[in-house]
């Protein structure tokens, strides 16, 4: 590690590092018990950092050492013509040149180590908790404010003891032990050295406000030119553009976010530079006045010529550490606020959870029951935070907050002012091994019926029922793993036709792939591919048409096996022969299981043991078809404008 020039820092970082870090963070105020918290974090890692912090003392401790052998070479060697004591000296320069070289590289092994651990740590915690929270949370969440915590904030929370923690120990040191050597060899020199620290640190504070500011500006822009790629990039936004946009519309657009970004850019450069340029200057007024004064003291033999050399040379390790202590208030908060970060989604509790005494789900056939059932869709506030919700909130240094003000969330993602109740006392019951069918305008609370099934919410009275059981009452696993779900556009990850089956069950065997893709009435299709089952089938499936997507979706669920069938409107954007296809592989996935199906088009419900209306949350009609016509009431209304279309 080089100490030598201006802008050494001794062991630490460079102190043009706390300028990149945005200085309003001094003010805010940190949750009480984060840093005990942050201590739990450094537990696993207490001898490593013990032992890179030694080095980094080792290694601040050697900074005066080059100086002084050079004072030594000059005034002992070369002024008495000691040929060997030179050559002595300059041999020790060497090897503290290597012990320096070795040092920082033991140091970056630990930093490195220490690093990465808590990186792992970290991204593993989050990642584990958030995988925990209800779908709620992610229908309100951003993803990428979601990913900038497990990538940018964690990453900040690792500098912590990686950056932050090194350079105030090693920055301490080096500036204790150069002010002692410098007032050992001469005070008066050491005072005309303080003397332009001012002149120093008050353009640096100065210029380090704007570069804060031009650097949040950077960050908010940039973000705008990201979120622009990432929703014209993705299939999805790519066919919205090919279909209504217009390439010169498309380009101005982005031309003009990409021209904020480099605007701001190029200020962000050239106040770099200004600010380098002027503390450069700074530092050679300062070597200057060191020759001029110590010149004059050695001329009038005050002052020996090696002493103003080590001076000269101790001079370039006084700035950086002065300056970057000035700003370690910063450094340390920058990085206490990006573990609050962290904490802030580690805190946030799961709004749907196992209970401690939650059981299996009994073996053998299955039923579902519903027994007045109110629900009401959470708020904001319940189960996400405000700075997930909305990125400028972290752009612009948001104290972090939850969300409850905007509202509540309904089904179709829409916000009402007041929690209104989405389903009213609701009543029903599927035997085991039968069909049921729920109908009813949207908007009714079908969908939602589903979700409390599957306990991706938890209904606020009444109860859910699976298996005789509350779903309350059952682990998450057992629960879900019986449970085979088919929705109107089911969602294929971005990998092969194989990964997307195995990963209903990862101990598949590939006849068994097979098996449930001839049973889905999709087989032969795949085995027409060039790569059959290791055919990737593109961001969200888009490579396939969407009868092809449902059936390679119902194979999926037949592979799991489960007792019981959801389908939420499967066929509902399919062709006539598509809709034809899926409804065969539907027809086997539905055979000898509990079903529960959701379906605008009557025509397919009609063969259901018992069909449940609804309207407006709740359930006005049930029975069978033929009991439903009769009875005269929305069911027929409903079939009656269907038909007569």
């Amino acid at each position: 590690m080089s100490h030598g020039g201006f802008g050494g820092g001794g062991g630490g970082g460079g102190f043009g590092a706390s300028f990149r870090k945005d200085a309003s963070v001094k003010d805010h105020r940190i949750a009480k018990g984060t840093t005990r918290r942050v201590a739990r974090y450094a537990k696993p890692y207490t001898g490593q950092i013990a032992a890179f912090l030694g080095i980094n003392v080792i290694s601040s401790l050697l900074v005066v050492a080059t100086p002084l052998l050079l004072q030594r070479i000059i005034d002992d060697g070369v002024a008495n013509q000691d040929t060997r004591l030179v050559i002595i000296l300059a041999a020790m320069v060497a090897v503290v040149a290597i012990v320096e070289a070795v040092l920082g590289l033991v140091q970056r092994w630990f930093s490195s180590r220490i690093g990465e651990g808590l990186i792992y740590n970290l991204r593993t915690d989050v990642f584990d908790h958030v995988q925990r929270q209800s779908i709620a949370f992610f229908t309100r969440t951003q993803t990428g404010s979601l990913v900038t915590r497990l990538n940018t904030d964690v990453i900040g929370a690792q500098q912590a003891f990686t950056s932050t923690l090194s350079a105030l120990v090693s920055n301490v040191v080096t500036l204790t032990a150069v002010l002692i050597t410098m007032l050992a060899l001469s005070w008066q020199i050491t005072l005309i050295s303080l003397a332009v620290v001012p002149l120093i640190l008050l353009p640096a504070r100065r210029v380090g406000r704007r570069l804060a500011g031009l650097r949040r500006q950077s960050m908010g822009y940039n973000a705008e030119m990201g979120s622009m790629m990432t929703e014209r990039f993705n299939v999805a936004g790519a066919l919205l553009v090919k279909l209504f946009g217009s390439p010169e519309r498309e380009h101005t657009e982005f031309a003009s976010r990409a021209e904020a970004v480099r605007n701001i850019g190029v200020k962000q450069a050239m106040s770099n530079r200004i600010f380098f340029t002027s503390l450069g200057a700074m530092a050679s007024i300062a070597t200057a006045l060191v020759y001029g004064v110590g010149g004059v003291l050695a001329i009038r033999e005050a002052l020996t010529v090696g002493t103003l050399v080590a001076f000269a040379g101790l001079l370039g390790r006084l700035y950086g550490p002065v300056t970057a202590l000035s700003n370690v208030q910063v450094d340390i908060m920058t990085a206490l606020v990006s573990f609050e970060r962290v904490f802030e989604v580690l805190d946030l509790e799961p709004m749907v959870k196992d209970a401690p005494d939650a059981r299996l789900l009994p073996e053998g056939p299955i039923g579902i029951g519903m027994d007045d059932v109110t629900f009401t869709y959470p708020t904001g506030a319940d189960v996400s935070l405000l700075t997930l919700e909305s990125p400028s909130n972290d752009r612009e240094g948001t104290t972090p907050a939850k969300a409850g003000e905007e509202g509540v969330l309904t089904k179709d993602f829409g916000q009402s002012t007041l929690p209104k109740a989405t389903l009213k006392d609701v009543t029903f019951e599927v035997p085991a091994g039968q069909m049921v069918a729920l109908v009813g305008p949207s908007g009714a609370g079908k969908s939602t019926i589903t979700s409390l099934i599957t306990r991706l919410y938890d209904a606020n009275e009444g109860e859910v029922s699976v298996g005789d059981v509350d779903v309350r009452e059952l682990t998450a696993e057992s629960l879900r793993g019986a449970i085979g779900v088919v929705t109107q556009d089911s969602h294929l990850f971005h990998a092969t036709i194989r990964q997307n089956l195995s990963y209903a069950r990862p101990d598949a065997t590939t006849e068994e792939m097979w098996s449930a893709l001839d049973d889905a009435q999709i087989g032969t299709f795949v085995r027409r591919l060039p790569e059959g089952l290791d055919t990737v089938v593109g961001d969200r499936g888009h490579r396939l048409s969407g009868g092809e997507k449902q059936r390679i979706a119902i194979a999926r669920v037949l592979l799991r096996g489960p007792r019981i069938v959801i389908l939420d409107e499967a066929t509902a954007h399919l062709d006539s022969e598509s809709e034809a296809a899926v409804q065969r592989a539907l027809d086997t996935a539905m055979e000898g299981r509990t079903s529960l199906v959701i379906a605008h088009r009557l025509s397919t419900v009609r063969a259901a043991d018992r069909i449940v209306v609804l309207e407006a949350g709740r359930v006005v009609e049930q029975g069978t078809h033929a009991e439903l016509l009769a009875l005269g009431g929305l069911y027929a209304e409903l079939h009656r404008t269907q038909f007569a279309e």
